[in-house]
C-alpha cells in the first residue's frame, strides 16, 4: 500500500515557525508536530519508532517477526539488526549567498538550516550518528557524524552562522565531503542547486561512487517558482553582484522555460544516479519534508531487501 503524507493543515506554518529564534527549539517543534500528525493520521504502515523494531511489510522474512510483541500489540514488527539501526548521516548544507534570498520574512537559508536542524534533532534522538558540512564555493564548517552528548548542540551552533559565501561550487565541497567521510552512510544535500546540471551530476556521481546513499532537498522560494513580479526594476544577482534592469512581463516566459528545464535536469540526474530527490518551496511545512525523508528511507530499504531476495543463487560444482 502506498504511504500517503498527513495533511499539511495539521502542521505549523513555516512563517510562524521562523518566529522562534532558537534553532534547536524550532527543530524540536517540527519533530513534535510531525509525530503528533503521524499518530493522528489515518494512514498506517509507517513506523517512526525504528531504533529497535521495524514494521512488517509484505515479502519480509517471517522468521524475524517478534511474536511476543505481536501478542501484545496485534501488529507485526521485525527485530532489527545492528547494521540496520546504526545510521551515519552527513548533512551537506548550502551556505552560498543565493540562499540568502527570500520573498517573505525569511530566506531559503533560514528554511534549509531549519530542515537540517530538524533532521539532526530527529536522528540524534533515534540514536543515529549525525554530522554537518556547510559550504559555498568551499567548505565552511565540518563536523563528523557522531552520536554523543553535546554534539547536537555543536551542529545547531554551526547552522546558526549567517551565510557569508558568494558563488555555489558543488564540486569542490562535495569532493571534500567524500574525502572527509570515509565510512559509507547517508548523505543529505540541502541546496538551491544554482549550478549547471553537468557540474551537479559530476558532484553527485562522486558521492554515489563511494557507496553513499544520497538524498537531495532542492530548496526554492515561491517567487523563484512563479516569477510573480509585475514591475520593471533592477534585479541583483546575489552571487555575481551584477545589477540587471528587467521587465518581468517580457522576461517571465523565457525565465520560466529555462527554470523549468533546469529543475527537470536536476531531477533527471538524481533519478539516473539513484538519489532520492525532493523539491521544496519555503512555504511548505517542514513536517512534510521530514515525512518525505523517512518515506524515501523506507522505500530504499524495501528495494534493498527485494534485490537481496531475488538475487540468483550461485551455482554449485
Amino acid at each position: 500500500m502506498a504511504i500517503e503524507a498527513p495533511s499539511a493543515k495539521s502542521f505549523i506554518d513555516p512563517q510562524t515557525l521562523m518566529r522562534i529564534r532558537n534553532l534547536e527549539l524550532r527543530a524540536r517543534v517540527v519533530v513534535q508536530g510531525f509525530l503528533t500528525g503521524m499518530h493522528r493520521s489515518p494512514y498506517h504502515g509507517f513506523s517512526v519508532e525504528f531504533t529497535e523494531y521495524r514494521q512488517y511489510t509484505p515479502g519480509d522474512d517471517p522468521r524475524y517477526v517478534d511474536w511476543k510483541l505481536f501478542a501484545r500489540s496485534d501488529r507485526f514488527f521485525l527485530r532489527k539488526f545492528e547494521d540496520e539501526t546504526n545510521l551515519r548521516c552527513q548533512l551537506l548544507v548550502d551556505a552560498s549567498r543565493s540562499m540568502g534570498f527570500g520573498s517573505g520574512s525569511y530566506t531559503k537559508s533560514d528554511y534549509a538550516n531549519t530542515l537540517a536542524a530538524t533532521l539532526a534533532y530527529f536522528l540524534s534522538k533515534q540514536g543515529d550518528a549525525v554530522g554537518l558540512l556547510t559550504f559555498d564555493e568551499k567548505v565552511r564548517d565540518f563536523l563528523p557524524a557522531r552520536n554523543r552528548p553535546g554534539h547536537l548542540r555543536h551542529i545547531m551552533l554551526a547552522l546558526e552562522k549567517a551565510s557569508a559565501g558568494t558563488s555555489t561550487d558543488l564540486i569542490t565541497p562535495l569532493d571534500r565531503a567524500v574525502e572527509l567521510t570515509r565510512k559509507r552512510g547517508l548523505m543529505v544535500l540541502i541546496s538551491d542547486l544554482i549550478a549547471t546540471v553537468d557540474r551537479f551530476e559530476a558532484s553527485l556521481a562522486a558521492l554515489g561512487a563511494c557507496g553513499h546513499e544520497v538524498v537531495v532537498f532542492h530548496v526554492l522560494d515561491p517567487a523563484e517558482m512563479n516569477f510573480n513580479f509585475d514591475k520593471a526594476a533592477l534585479f541583483l544577482d546575489v552571487e555575481s553582484g551584477k545589477e540587471l534592469y528587467i521587465d518581468p512581463v517580457q522576461a517571465r516566459k523565457e525565465y520560466l522555460r529555462k527554470f523549468t528545464a533546469h529543475n527537470a535536469g536536476i531531477e533527471s540526474v538524481c533519478r539516473k544516479l539513484g538519489a532520492a530527490y525532493h523539491r521544496l518551496t519555503t512555504d511548505r511545512p517542514l513536517e512534510l519534508a521530514l515525512f518525505d525523508f523517512l518515506r524515501a528511507r523506507m522505500q530504499r530499504g524495501k528495494f534493498v531487501r527485494r534485490a537481496q531476495r531475488t538475487a540468483p543463487t550461485p551455482a554449485t560444482a
